[in-house]
């Protein structure tokens, strides 16, 4: 699935892009306004969700009027199923704040979070050759 395509504003001063002090210029992944991240997560103090970077999260309604826009965001990318791990890089925004954004969307049941399907490590013996077996009939 590709990411979403959007128009990006370019960062003030106070963006995550704007140069160090000395002029230097800021390095990738490095925020040089973290208080933005407080603003989009809220406080999360209270407990989180058990939500890993395999999660999978499904939108189950449209977003509400009342959502923030990272939260409408979340919603309408998680139409399809997507781990958070992937969410977390089509946002731009570290692991724990999406963690903190995807509790508040599971208290509201707008998302439903589902463990990633686990494969067996050895193959059914009678499958593959059910599989063997009609291969061989074409």
């Amino acid at each position: 699935m590709t990411p979403p395509q959007r128009q990006r504003r370019t960062p003030g001063p106070d963006g995550p892009a704007a140069p160090a002090p000395d002029g230097a210029p800021a390095k990738e992944g490095e925020l040089r306004n973290p208080e933005r991240l407080f603003v989009i997560g809220g406080e999360g103090g209270g407990e989180r969700a058990d939500i890993d970077l395999v999660t999978l999260i499904v939108a189950r309604a449209d977003p509400p009027v009342s959502a923030t826009p990272e939260q409408a965001a979340l919603l309408r990318l998680c139409a399809a199923p997507l781990s958070t791990a992937e969410l977390s890089a089509y946002l731009g925004l570290p692991f724990s704040v999406v963690t903190v954004l995807l509790t508040d969307l599971l208290a509201n049941e707008l998302v439903q979070a589902r463990a990633p399907i686990v494969r067996q490590k050895v193959a059914d013996r009678n499958l593959l050759e059910a599989v063997m077996h009609g291969l061989q009939k074409l």
